[in-house]
């Protein structure tokens, strides 16, 4: 059955993204996607939907959603809060980390991304129409099946109808969350475009996220990174990826992002390895961070470590009944006396 949820106030950076648009780089269509893969998909778990399903991406405030038609399941993953307007008026609170079915006619309310970002998951994914084989959003590309533009109110998100007859909720009892210490990072491809302090400074120097960021990449601010000559800050352009480091002239790194270009003119000095990529969408401005060099081996036990940690996180679910709703069958075989019981007054 098709559920529908209505756009009352697209919020802040708010976008639609699944896993992205694999395969067309070489078209010069950028990979976008969601920022932090692991925290999109606890999302998509807390529904039952399955992992690739598309999500709605939170990076700041003010989203404001109705059911147009329902029963709809979402659920919340990341340091977030919200609020649950019901049709007959009575407030519900929605944590992070469970799932809760709205009704038509019920608002959610959705607070700030704390950390940066947030996921909201629907039953059976957000289900605009694919380009590319994605339904993440991509405004510069202006394609059309997922509005080619920012979110805007009256927009409409068609999902899937929440039919099941059992009505336990999932939840986890603590959050998802990745390993900390320094951004790990293979070296180069152009690091030899740099002086040997320059390399030293960029690993052993804390770094400050700026306020210059969004979807396609993060500026960082710290001491400037010193080229071998004013020659060696150019290169001929060549593909970049999410997570490439460049450098240019004035020697303060941007991080590339989900939404970045598929070719550059400045060298990368190192790359963020895949495990750690999801730790740049909650870089707000202000926080510091340093990098760390490791082996392609040490990348991909990174990796496989945080695969194993999720599947970990993925075994805590646990049912449970909202508020309101009673537990017939264990009423029925942990309450109820069997047999006759014959009193005297």
């Amino acid at each position: 059955m098709p559920g529908m949820i209505e756009v009352l106030q697209p919020g802040f950076g708010t976008t639609i993204q699944d896993r992205g648009r694999l395969g067309h780089r070489h078209q010069g269509i950028p990979q976008s996607g969601w920022l932090d893969g692991p925290l999109a998909q606890a999302a998509n778990a807390l529904v039952g939907n399955s992992s690739g399903d598309a999500v709605l991406e939170l990076r700041g405030q003010g989203t404001q959603l109705r059911v147009k038609a329902g029963p709809v399941r979402v659920a919340l993953a990341g340091s977030i809060k919200a609020q649950c307007l019901r049709a007959d008026g009575q407030s519900v609170p929605l944590p992070a980390w469970q799932s809760i079915t709205l009704q038509t006619g019920d608002h959610l309310q959705l607070g700030a991304a704390e950390s940066g970002c947030a996921y909201l998951a629907v039953s059976g994914g957000c289900l605009l129409p694919m380009q590319m084989g994605s339904r993440s959003s991509y405004w510069r590309a202006g394609l059309a099946g997922i509005l080619g533009r920012a979110l805007q109110p009256g927009d409409m998100l068609p999902c899937n109808a929440w039919t099941a007859p059992e009505p336990k909720e999932w939840r986890t009892p603590g959050a998802w969350l990745p390993a900390g210490g320094p951004i790990r990072v293979l070296m180069g491809p152009q690091q030899d475009h740099f002086q040997d302090r320059a390399i030293e400074a960029f690993l052993s120097n804390a770094w400050e996220a700026t306020a210059e960021q969004d979807r396609m990449g993060l500026r960082l601010r710290g001491t400037a990174l010193a080229h071998r000559s004013p020659s060696a800050a150019d290169i001929v352009s060549d593909a970049v990826t999410p997570g490439a480091i460049q450098v240019p002239a004035n020697g303060q790194p941007i991080v590339l992002l989900a939404d970045s270009q598929t070719v550059g003119g400045y060298p990368k000095i190192a790359t963020v390895i895949t495990a750690d990529l999801p730790r740049l969408a909650h870089l707000k401005p202000g926080t510091r961070l340093q990098f760390e060099a490791v082996s392609s081996a040490q990348a991909r036990q990174a990796l496989q470590d945080q695969k194993t940690g999720w599947m970990q996180w993925l075994a805590s679910r646990e049912t449970f009944l909202p508020a309101g709703f009673i537990d017939e069958t264990a009423l029925y075989n942990n309450n109820l006396i069997s047999g006759v019981l014959h009193a005297e007054w």
